[in-house]
């Protein structure tokens, strides 16, 4: 039966602080399992599919490099759009193991958005579902992962992003590697107003990984999941992140190229910068500053292409603006 108030004011308070109890319960129990599960990736990314279908069909792939690495993931819950690309790939992936312990998803949300889907929905009743009080109590959940990656999405991704990097900046979030999944070059234009916030003295640079495709996705993963985990503290695995942006293009230059396994790799320019000779440490600094180079052209000359489209989107808009005012003339 429903009813619509209670009248006995002690009756309310008790209710809500028992309701309050329960919830922290829940919150504490979450926190200690996801101390224990392993390496965790938080992805964000859109509730809608975008208008190419790469976008879907690299979501998708992300979801299975995340079970291929023997990743979890964390999301902000959906069953639809790009989220929901990223789920089916990790429970596809994780079905193909034949996994059997557990759910590879914890989706995490608040009451108000969890009540937006069905309750028989198929997606949503696979995965172990967080519910917060407050979006600010789910955003702090969901950074608790290992890793962050960014995919294609709207203003809420956009949200997400800054609200990140506001509260690592801050020294309110650990510092973490935090990945852009780059597809169709999407994220184009926020890198660049990244680049002049940080040039122009508002901000220190955030190491962005920057991928572009599932291939160097799964690079960034395997190097990650070796370099960052021995880290000590969020200063280290920043430092560590920053020098892969750096080095990133020369691992995947010997595994595309020459096919040398990453984690092979990784232990020989190890071993190098260590204990080799003074001629191996100039030859290596000299292989890694021509893979940054030539990848960094290869992104120039698709800077040029952008600003080549936005030049001809503008001059459109130019023409009919300039057309509209000489017909109210």
């Amino acid at each position: 039966m429903k009813h619509d108030r209670i009248d006995e004011p002690h009756i309310q308070v008790s209710q809500k602080h028992f309701k309050a109890k329960a919830e922290d319960k829940v919150i504490e129990r979450f926190k200690a399992e996801n101390s224990k599960a392993g390496i965790r990736v938080f992805v964000a990314g859109g509730s809608r599919s975008g208008n190419d279908p790469q976008y879907i069909e690299d979501s998708y792939l992300l979801g299975q490099k995340i079970i291929k690495m023997d990743f979890k993931l964390d999301f902000g819950l959906s069953n639809r759009g790009i989220m929901g690309a990223v789920a089916r790939g990790v429970l596809d992936g994780w079905n193909a193991k034949e996994q059997r312990n557990g759910a590879p998803i914890q989706g995490i949300t608040t009451k108000e958005y969890y009540k937006l889907y069905p309750s028989d929905d198929e997606l949503i009743a696979k995965m172990d579902v967080i519910v917060t009080r407050t979006l600010e109590e789910r955003k702090q959940k969901l950074l608790k992962a290992d890793y962050v990656v960014f995919a294609p999405g709207g203003v809420g991704t956009l949200d997400e992003l800054a609200y990140d990097c506001v509260a690592m900046q801050d020294g309110l979030l650990p510092m973490k590697p935090f990945i852009i999944y780059n597809i169709n070059g999407y994220f184009h234009h926020l890198l660049e107003f990244l680049k002049l916030i940080a040039t122009e003295g508002f901000a220190e640079p955030i190491p962005f990984i920057v991928v572009d495709n599932a291939e160097e996705l799964e690079i960034a993963f395997r190097l990650l999941k070796k370099i960052c985990n021995r880290c000590s503290s969020g200063k280290e695995t920043y430092i560590n992140a920053r020098l892969l942006v750096y080095k990133l293009p020369y691992y995947i230059m010997q595994n595309k190229i020459y096919g040398k396994n990453v984690e092979d790799c990784l232990e020989e320019v190890e071993y190098i910068e260590k204990n080799g000779t003074k001629e191996e440490k100039q030859a290596l600094v000299a292989d890694m500053e021509t893979a940054y180079l030539e990848r960094e052209i290869a992104k120039m000359y698709e800077r040029l292409v952008v600003a080549g489209r936005d030049a001809g989107t503008v001059s459109d808009k130019l023409s009919q603006l300039k057309k509209r005012h000489k017909e109210m003339l």
